[in-house]
């Protein structure tokens, strides 16, 4: 059984919680997420916690129950606190720019990479090698910031590439520094 799923969903005072048939709103200070759930699970709130429940014994239940709890949760941290991705790029001529609703990134191509930024995602350059991305939607955040650092990994022998802020990228030696 979810140890997770176990646990209620603590709801501050200054968010909004509805229930509709098989949908969860959330509303708060940052704005409104809404998420829908499975039928292997019952969602209950009252004033001040969200609880979810297994509808069945079922191994597709077990499975939900802790899933649509940690979904719940990060609603509710997403409408309140809200997510932050940063990223760094390292490299002679690499940088970052944001012009509009499109992301430049300049990674060592013959081109420059246009990434258009979708719509609920805040996207700010402190410097050219640094990028924060924030939004409400804990996946959103993650995955546009996944992308971006797929545009050109950090490489191990010289760490040249697009990383997380705070990552460490084990490096390598060279096959020179090997012979001698």
């Amino acid at each position: 059984m979810s140890r997770i799923g176990k646990k209620p969903v603590v709801v501050p005072k200054s968010v909004k919680v509805s229930i509709d048939g098989s949908n969860v709103t959330v509303e708060g200070p940052l704005g409104k997420l809404e998420q829908w759930f499975s039928p292997n699970v019952k969602v209950a709130f009252d004033s001040e916690a969200i609880r979810v429940e297994k509808a069945n014994n079922s191994r597709e239940a077990a499975a939900m129950h802790g899933l649509y709890r940690a979904l719940f949760q990060n609603m509710v941290t997403g409408v309140t606190t809200g997510y932050e991705k940063k990223l760094e790029i390292f490299g002679t001529g690499y940088l970052f720019a944001v012009q509009g609703k499109v992301l430049q990134i300049r990674a060592g191509f013959a081109h420059e990479v246009q990434k258009p930024i979708p719509n609920g995602l805040t996207v700010a350059c402190p410097d050219q090698t640094h990028v924060s991305i924030k939004g409400i939607d804990k996946q959103m955040v993650g995955q546009f910031a996944a992308e971006v650092r797929s545009i050109r990994k950090a490489e191990p022998y010289l760490g040249k590439g697009i990383k997380y802020d705070g990552e460490v990228i084990r490096r390598k030696e060279s096959k020179a520094a090997a012979k001698k």
